[in-house]
């Protein structure tokens, strides 16, 4: 991915963000309505994980701006894994959240929950628009191959699941039967553990260089360029759109300084053909006589 389509889909991405951000800004209002026209906690939990999806969105947006920078000088690598970061913050933002609000569920005292058509049909309509952001940001954050996207539309998915247990617990709760209020409370925070969890899983590998392909497919396409001998220490770091890898070839001592930047070439242009890389970094070694072409990573 070259320069320009780079900047296209960091503009791209912080477009979706923004158009995101003020649809949660207007499910945040209404459930706050709702919530304290009605008097369900489980609404008002639903309020609160609301207020972290705004919140979200404007750390992710500024997060874009960063991450798009280019390398320099204090960061060779570029400014991608302030993106995973953000991933990461949210992770652990949801979870924060998911043990406040169950809490908040098992030490509510007695009150009086009321059902009103209207508030009923606003939370329907909040529970459209997140349904209908949620298949939006999904189609992006694939057509993008966005990290932070992709995080965005689970969550946003979690908003679906969790309003509609809110929305079946406050009708209960409405009709005597308060425990369901608290219950329904209590399953949007299991859910929103879940989701943090799995945000968790995707931010964690990056964030500590977890190998980003297998190393024994990298070896098998450097094994088939011809001159390259052997490979060694073979290193792959990042995500779908940061991925870096660099090895060790052995060529033959005999080749020029030329043949062996040659093969070195054809190397790069091999590994970036099968692999979704951002750079290859390729170490040439000349070696004479036998040697293993597969050797110690």
């Amino acid at each position: 991915m070259n320069r320009t389509d780079t900047e296209e889909r960091d503009h791209q991405v912080r477009r979706v963000i923004v158009i995101e951000g003020f649809a949660n800004v207007a499910i945040l209002l209404l459930k706050l309505i709702v919530g304290f026209t009605t008097g369900s906690i489980g609404i008002l939990g639903d309020a609160v994980h609301s207020v972290t999806d705004v919140a979200n969105n404007v750390i992710a947006w500024i997060v874009i701006r960063i991450s798009s920078r280019p390398a320099d000088e204090r960061h060779p690598y570029g400014h991608r894994k302030f993106e995973t970061i953000a991933v990461f913050g949210l992770a652990m933002l949801l979870t924060v959240l998911a043990f406040e609000l169950g809490v908040r569920a098992i030490q509510r005292e007695e009150a009086d929950i009321v059902h009103t058509g209207w508030a009923l049909w606003l939370m329907v309509g909040v529970l459209a628009v997140n349904a209908t952001l949620a298949t939006w940001q999904a189609s992006w954050a694939r057509r993008l191959a966005s990290d932070i996207l992709r995080a965005d539309s689970r969550h946003t998915l979690a908003d679906v699941l969790t309003t509609l247990v809110v929305i079946a617990g406050w009708q209960a709760a409405a009709r005597g039967y308060l425990w369901v209020d608290t219950l329904a409370a209590l399953g949007v925070s299991g859910v929103i553990l879940m989701l943090a969890y799995g945000l968790f899983q995707r931010a964690i590998p990056i964030l500590v260089d977890e190998t980003a392909f297998d190393p024994d497919a990298i070896m098998d396409v450097a094994l088939s360029v011809p001159g390259v001998l052997g490979v060694r220490h073979v290193r792959s770091r990042g995500g779908e759109t940061n991925a870096t890898v660099d090895l060790v070839a052995l060529v033959a001592a005999e080749l020029s300084t030329a043949e062996s930047h040659d093969v070195a070439t054809q190397l790069e242009l091999a590994i970036g053909s099968r692999f979704p890389v951002e750079g290859v970094t390729i170490h040439v070694e000349p070696v004479s006589g036998h040697t293993s072409p597969k050797e110690a990573l």
